[in-house]
């Protein structure tokens, strides 16, 4: 059976199946109609151009999405069960429920997953992505907070600075400075002037060549902007900590980005004790496409470690992440991936891929 709706008058083609459903259950057509437009410019999928411009909110759609497939929907509060694994389970949008439960597994499918599910239909409930993100960050804490820490230690341990690997390091440059202070002492006093004098000479050279770099004139953006449907998928991070008074100031700024809304992951990242910032962004009534990422406590307490938590959940193949002070341009994004498809197109490689 089709799930192609047709579309009102006016408009450019049938609705995609990620949305057509939803004709059937009385939404207006003349917004699913919009959302689709907002798709096909952008080369997105629909049901992320309608949840991202905030045409609907994300708990009625995927009720709507649970009744089309005649399963049931859960709003919160999941039980999961064992197999539940961070960040497989959030990646896949699936994890399996504790049992006895409505189902066996859970999904909160995403973009073209949601038109491949209902093709093929499946006998597992229904939840929202942001309801799975909290019960997947509820169900082990300590587990997610270790893999935030140690996972470049336990992937990559040669780019790790391991525990106890600082002691040899320190003797080894406690003798190097030692050696040099002897070496110092003894050498004639006419050599230690020559040697100063080379390190601010060095010194100077450094100083001139930062301040030259500095006046010259940036290369200037691409005459021809990317068109919408080229743009990438934008993951944005931003790590605050006991930073609620900066919320406001940064929430508008982020909401000002010149950027298709569609594709633009935008992901505050909180540790889940700062209650203070967190209750800055709940009360910012924060569009749909801005998510908040509560991180578990743990050790070091830092932005680098709340990042990482994050990022396996970042959707797309470039990343920027800003600070608290930032205040980024408008049309920093668009204008980062027109130099990367003007480097590209020179053959100069590039930092990310659509």
């Amino acid at each position: 059976m089709s799930l192609l709706i047709s579309a009102p008058t006016g408009s450019a083609g049938p609705l995609p199946p990620e949305i057509g459903f939803l004709a059937k259950q009385g939404f207006d057509p003349g917004l699913l109609a919009h959302a689709a437009a907002l798709a096909r410019a952008c080369g997105s999928d629909a049901a992320t151009a309608l949840l991202h411009a905030d045409l609907i909110d994300e708990a009625a759609y995927y009720r709507a999405l649970a009744a089309a497939l005649g399963v049931p929907f859960l709003p919160g509060d999941l039980a999961l069960g064992e197999g539940t694994r961070f960040p497989d389970s959030l990646v896949a949008g699936l994890a399996p429920l504790a049992r006895p439960g409505p189902a066996a597994f859970v999904r909160a499918p995403r973009g073209p997953a949601i038109a491949a599910l209902l093709r093929e239909g499946t006998p597992m409930a229904i939840t929202t992505p942001r309801a799975l993100r909290e019960a997947v960050f509820a169900a082990n804490p300590a587990g997610i907070a270790a893999h935030a820490a140690d996972t470049l230690q336990r992937r990559r341990p040669d780019w790790a600075l391991g525990p106890g690997g600082q002691g040899p390091q320190l003797a080894l440059l406690g003798l190097l400075i030692g050696a040099a202070c002897l070496a110092a002492s003894l050498a004639p006093a006419s050599l230690l002037l020559g040697a100063w004098t080379l390190v601010q000479f060095l010194f100077l050279a450094t100083v001139t060549f930062r301040i030259a770099a500095v006046s010259v004139e940036a290369e200037p953006e691409p005459e021809t902007p990317l068109p919408d449907a080229k743009l990438p998928v934008y993951p944005v991070l931003v790590a605050l900590h006991r930073e609620a008074r900066v919320v406001p100031r940064l929430v508008a700024a982020l909401a000002r980005l010149d950027y298709p809304v569609a594709k633009l992951d935008l992901k505050f990242v909180i540790e889940a004790d700062d209650r203070e910032t967190g209750a800055a962004l709940d009360a910012a009534a924060l569009p749909a496409r801005f998510e908040v990422i509560r991180v578990p406590g743990g050790l070091p307490r830092t932005k680098p470690r709340a990042l990482n938590a994050a990022l396996p959940l970042a959707r797309g193949a470039c990343l920027v992440v800003y600070d608290a002070e930032d205040l980024p341009d408008p049309g920093q994004l668009r204008a980062a991936c027109g130099v990367q498809d003007h480097m590209a197109q020179a053959g100069l490689g590039g930092f990310c891929r659509g």
